[in-house]
């Protein structure tokens, strides 16, 4: 019985640090319901008072390591939660550490099925490090708006 309890300690006190890390971590649905926000806030408010609240670092469109981001269908971010040195900038071919250009594909599936799901690797930006993602996007009008969660 006391082995048994010291395991069970130890187990526990192992897995603890996964837990808290796991719960930090923004989930599927919460990528969902922040793109559906930004949607809504863009529909609510027009594209230029909605592109700077969705870059504001300290704004409503960051959660976490979850932030929305906007493509025109061109390529060119509109607006970064995460990095606003994107905005501006054309990353049809930005490409992930394997070689998937996956702006260029997230621009495909926007034009093709309008509401997806999308995995390549990207750099978190609360960990720093190259995790596989996970991004949930939908088309309004000419452009696509995006929130992914890290696996």
């Amino acid at each position: 019985m006391k082995h048994s309890l010291i395991l069970a300690t130890l187990v526990g006190a192992l897995c603890t640090p996964f837990v808290a890390q796991a719960q930090n971590k923004a989930t599927a649905a919460e990528a969902t319901a922040m793109v559906k926000k930004g949607v809504a806030f863009i529909k609510a408010n027009g594209k230029e008072k909605a592109w700077a609240e969705i870059s504001d670092k300290n704004g409503p469109f960051i959660d976490r390591d979850l932030y929305l981001v906007v493509y025109g269908l061109d390529g060119v971010v509109h607006a970064h939660g995460a990095n606003a040195k994107m905005i501006g900038k054309n990353l049809i071919d930005l490409k992930d550490i394997d070689g998937k250009a996956f702006v260029k594909e997230r621009v495909e599936l926007a034009k093709s099925k309008g509401t997806f799901w999308q995995d390549y690797k990207f750099t978190n930006p609360v960990s720093k490090k190259i995790e596989p993602k996970s991004m949930y996007c939908e088309k309004l009008d000419d452009a696509v708006v995006c929130g992914g969660i890290y696996k």
